[in-house]
Formats: C-alpha cells, structure tokens, sequence
C-alpha cells in the first residue's frame, strides 16, 4: 500500500528540466562572475541584499533568511568578506547576542563594478531566451513557489539583482 504520488512522464521531465536550468544558470552566473569580477555569486548576493537594506545593514539572522542560507554558512561568507574590507560585523545593541553586516564603501564599490557584468550575464542567459510572455509566466510561476515555500514573504520581494 502506497500513498506516494509519482511523478508522470510528463512531470518527471518537467522536474528535471527545471532543476537542470536553475543548475545551469546559477553555475554560468558564478563562472562569470568569478571571471569578471572575482567574487562567487553567493557573495555577490549578500553585498547586493545588503546594499539594498536600510543603512546598508541587516541583521545576520534576517540576511541568513534572505540570501537562502544557513545561518552557519551565512557566518562563515561574511567572515570571508570581513577578511576582503567589504563587509563589517557589527554588535548590535538591543540584543547582545546578534550582529548586524553592515556593506563598507570598498564592498559597494566592489559591488557597483560587479553589477554591471553580471546584470548583462542574467539578461543574456535568463531574459534574452525568453518572450516576454513567458517572463510574465516564469514571474507568476516563481511567485506562487515562493508563497507555498516562504508564506512570510511578500507577492514581489523574492527579486535578487
């Protein structure tokens, strides 16, 4: 007695041909990235997240949430970019316990100079192979992943530069 709800053919390929291309495109992203700009894309979507926080700060719990990270793994790449001059770990003052990141100007900097390679990267290998229909479509369809898996989110505020 199985209760276990197989996939179909046409799921199953469906399935595999979305994890391939969310595979594909994030790898492509990080090699030019690294390529261009020397930094992974995991970095570059926490200097992007906390330029886009008031301050240029956020909480290390809240940036954990986020960037999709651990809170672990979140520590250890802010640690990384201490090291580099890009992000600073400051204490914060309402609860000892936490920190906030907080982007220094050379990590904007970093930041600004990374921007416009890797925005031209995500148009070329994500917008550019796509209709504008099917751009509305992927929104749509990313939006409603995003409320099943984060309800806290906000319609919208799943956007990453």
């Amino acid at each position: 007695m199985s209760d276990t709800r197989w996939l179909n053919p046409e799921e199953q390929q469906t399935w595999r041909t979305f994890l391939a291309a969310i595979q594909l495109l994030e790898a492509q992203l990080d090699r030019e990235l690294q390529a261009d700009a020397g930094i992974p894309l995991a970095y570059y979507v926490i200097l992007a997240m906390l330029s886009e926080s008031p301050g240029r700060a956020a909480r290390m719990s809240d940036l954990a949430e986020i960037t999709q990270s651990s809170r672990s793994r979140l520590s250890h790449a802010v640690a990384k970019l201490e090291e580099l001059g890009w992000v600073e770990r400051v204490e914060c003052p309402e609860d000892r316990r936490g920190a906030y990141a907080v982007l220094t100007g050379k990590g904007f900097a970093v930041l600004e100079k990374a921007a416009h390679g890797h925005v031209e990267a995500v148009r070329t290998h994500l917008f550019d192979q796509l209709t504008p229909e099917q751009v509305n479509q992927l929104r749509g369809i990313s939006e409603a992943l995003v409320r099943h898996l984060r309800p806290e989110a906000a319609a919208g505020s799943a956007s990453h530069r």
